[in-house]
């Protein structure tokens, strides 16, 4: 259990708190590359770390990230004209370059004053079908860590957004989490054995343990750990790791999960999957890959995560979609529709801010205790103004991927990099 202190700690990402601090050192994905405006389109409004920014693109096509509010008197940007090289404040007229460079303040006489100051802006690629941005002190800028999809043409990548009213702590710790996956998914992973879907048949043997034991191994870049099922004759182990501060890569190898907090009562969680020699990305593979797991357009809609603060997303009112008829005929376990249902009502039903002061970890949480614990070195990171874990070396060379080990016979996963 950790105590109130040690929580706030490790679930609160704004200006100035020692895990904002921490979290800001890190390249973080702002939205999917395909919702990026087009040149001289209409600017973006999204929220990081619970602050607010402005995305656009100049009409010269330069993709630009500053802060949302005006230098001026603080009127949002989100409202501005986007021209030719720069956005254009509504409100007095006052331009910012996509570098901050204040480029016309018409109101003011002195045609030296806007040379006096800038607008906040902020490094901004798009890499592997997301938008990554650095929102840290200029000159503390890392490389941009290169993600197996990246070398992938967009036809095999498939990228999703979507957003959770709660802190991204207890989702993060659902996805570290394997032993939930037999209990609370075990309707769809008992049909999962009926579909072509590569993902599915990966996941289908889950079932078969439900109280698998769990191995961890801390590493530079966060952790990794062992999912270790007895299934028939043989164990087998299921590999995840966890890169600091909210990437997790799943076992089925291609499969990548990110939850970056926009406030700290709620998420933007991202999934990108991708596939070497399939084109994941295009129909008909794209919508059926989506329907299975729940990430499609209607499923998301059904239970309100598509968009921020959307008045039908789970919550005590509408009773979180869970079918009690169905539980009760026997039909589902769970009484939610699909395995994103699942995992998002289970995180938002435990309050915004999950407190965990009176929490009983139990050895299936071994994973869960070691992302405390490396939260908790983000944050001191944050505090001392020092590097945080593995922000300036290439996880992937360092062994972050997923795997799973069919016959664990004679085999130390650890030493499998």
């Amino acid at each position: 259990m950790l105590s109130a202190e040690q929580n706030d700690r490790i679930t609160r990402t704004g200006p100035g708190t020692p895990l904002g601090k921490g979290v800001r050192r890190y390249w973080v994905p702002t939205m999917l590359v395909a919702d990026l405006p087009e040149p001289g389109g209409d600017p973006v409004r999204v929220t990081l770390f619970n602050e607010d920014f402005v995305i656009f693109r100049t009409g010269d096509g330069t993709l630009a990230m500053l802060d949302e509010y005006c230098r001026h008197r603080g009127a949002s940007l989100s409202l501005g004209r986007v021209e030719e090289c720069g956005i254009r404040c509504i409100y007095h007229g006052w331009k910012f370059a996509a570098d901050g460079t204040v480029l016309e303040t018409p109101n003011v006489p002195d045609p030296s004053f806007r040379t006096r100051f800038r607008a906040r802006a902020y490094p901004v690629r798009e890499a592997g079908g997301l938008a990554w941005a650095y929102l840290g002190s200029e000159g503390t800028e890392p490389l941009l860590p290169h993600w197996p999809w990246f070398d992938l043409p967009s036809t095999n990548i498939l990228a999703t957004r979507h957003f959770i009213a709660c802190n991204f702590v207890q989702i993060l710790e659902g996805l570290v989490d394997s032993s939930h996956l037999g209990i609370l998914h075990s309707n769809a992973l008992g049909v999962s054995s009926d579909t072509e879907l590569t993902y599915a048949q990966k996941v289908g043997p889950m079932q078969f343990d439900k109280a698998p034991r769990i191995d961890v191994q801390p590493v530079e870049y966060g952790f990794r750990y062992a999912a270790i099922r007895h299934t028939g004759e043989l164990d087998t182990a299921r590999i995840t790791s966890f890169v600091a501060p909210f990437t997790v890569v799943n076992p089925n190898g291609d499969v990548v999960t990110i939850v970056v907090p926009s406030r700290d009562d709620q998420s933007i969680f991202f999934h990108v999957f991708w596939d070497t020699g399939r084109p994941l990305g295009e129909e008909p593979m794209r919508s059926e890959h989506l329907r299975f797991i729940g990430l499609d357009p209607g499923s998301l809609d059904r239970i309100g995560v598509r968009e921020p603060g959307d008045p039908r997303a789970p919550d005590s009112r509408n009773g979180y979609y869970q079918d009690r008829d169905a539980m009760r005929r026997g039909d589902s376990f769970s009484g939610l529709p699909g395995l994103i249902a699942e995992d998002v009502v289970v995180s938002v039903a435990s309050r915004p801010i999950r407190d965990r002061s009176t929490e009983m970890l139990s050895i299936s949480d071994l994973a869960v205790a070691q992302l405390y614990r490396t939260l908790q070195a983000v944050a001191q990171a944050g505090d001392a103004g020092t590097p945080p874990p593995g922000v300036n070396i290439e996880p992937c060379s360092q062994g972050a991927r997923g795997f799973d080990i069919p016959d664990l016979s004679g085999v130390n996963w650890r030493e499998i990099s």
